[in-house]
């Protein structure tokens, strides 16, 4: 893809990042779409921030380039750029009202807005964030979430092309980190501006996300809608870093077209979708979602004995043990424990799955 496709708003081509003998990012090849929401994705160290702050402009590509909008903007700084920054922890201005740090960005142009143009943009932004009549307000009389709102807002009153957020939720309990979600979500579709998220909340990620990049040593290891990585991972760092899986070792039994059936200890069957290279014969891994897998009581396909079981809600985790498989986990809803599940610790059961459910993974 060339640096003007009108498709792009964002491209990191060949990008790496080395700090002394220490390769942050490396060889990073991406192109961000227009008005998508992107993520990336990834443990702590495994490149997603440096790849976000070579987009801002607070690190400069040891090699490879950055183009915004088809421009190449290796060497122009941060504050030229058409890009906003939300940071982990905000970054607000203590000592300055809600609506000062609000326009403290516009405030800063030369020649400066017109301060009536100026208030009018704060509460414009404000209305955006449903903060109405805040600007009066000290950021310390603020709370996470709403401060949270407030660096938002100072971030798209300036109408970036691209808005950059570095784990913005990382500091927020459970409910208002959903609440959050929402509401980011609902902002991306109102202004139509791409957003790029760093976290390594894959809940997160697989809920707000338009595409995903899984990231690992400093690369990106897949790419793909929340869908596609769910069920289409491309290997085993991938099935488990999105979303939860059992993996089971064996040997490729047979082959044919995109499905392949392993046979692992105990000569289990796992019948799937196979992944890219394999091959009758070969070692493999079958991945397993915790919730494709049905516990019942008395004797079945696969014979197991409880464990664990916690309580989540809607949903049941036992955790169960196979003689041949060893221990893994089944996520059951509240209706099929209505029917046959609903067993404690030390009970027996069987469990079984359907063929097709497995991912026939490369063992590496």
């Amino acid at each position: 893809m060339t640096g003007d496709d009108k498709s792009s708003i964002a491209e990191l081509r060949g990008a790496t990042k080395r700090f002394g003998a220490v390769v942050a990012a490396r060889n990073i090849n991406l192109s961000i779409n227009r008005g998508e929401f992107l993520s990336f994705l990834g443990p702590s160290g495994c490149g997603k921030t440096t790849a976000l702050r070579m987009l801002a402009g607070f690190e400069t590509p040891t090699e490879g380039d950055i183009y915004l909008d088809g421009q190449r903007v290796n060497d122009i700084p941060p504050h030229q750029r058409p890009v906003n920054m939300v940071f982990q922890h905000y970054a607000l201005f203590p000592h300055l009202t809600v609506a000062e740090n609000i326009c403290y960005g516009l405030r800063q142009r030369r020649p400066r807005p017109p301060a009536v143009e100026i208030e009018a943009a704060v509460n414009r932004a404000l209305e955006t964030v449903r903060l109405p009549g805040f600007g009066p307000r000290r950021i310390w009389e603020m709370s996470g979430g709403q401060q949270q709102r407030v660096a938002l807002a100072r971030a798209i009153i300036n109408e970036p092309k691209l808005l950059l957020l570095d784990e913005p939720m990382a500091a927020l309990d459970k409910k208002l980190r959903h609440d959050m979600q929402i509401e980011l979500q609902t902002l991306q579709r109102k202004l139509g501006i791409t957003f790029i998220l760093v976290t390594h909340d894959q809940e997160e990620a697989l809920s707000m996300s338009d595409r995903i990049c899984i990231m690992l040593d400093g690369g990106i290891v897949q790419i793909g809608s929340p869908r596609e990585l769910y069920d289409r991972p491309k290997n085993r760092y991938v099935a488990d870093f999105v979303g939860k899986s059992n993996f089971f070792e064996g040997k490729v039994t047979s082959v044919s077209g995109e499905t392949a059936d392993m046979r692992g200890a105990g000569g289990i069957s796992f019948i799937g979708h196979a992944s890219a290279g394999i091959a009758t014969g070969q070692s493999a891994i079958a991945s397993l979602r915790p919730e494709q897998i049905s516990l019942s009581r008395g004797s079945g396909d696969v014979p197991v004995t409880v464990v664990n079981r916690i309580f989540l809600g809607e949903h049941t985790e036992y955790l169960v043990q196979n003689p041949d498989l060893g221990q893994f986990l089944i996520l059951a809803s509240r209706q099929a424990e209505a029917g046959e599940g609903n067993l404690e610790p030390g009970e027996t059961g069987s469990v079984r799955w359907r063929d097709g459910a497995a991912l026939i993974l490369n063992n590496d």
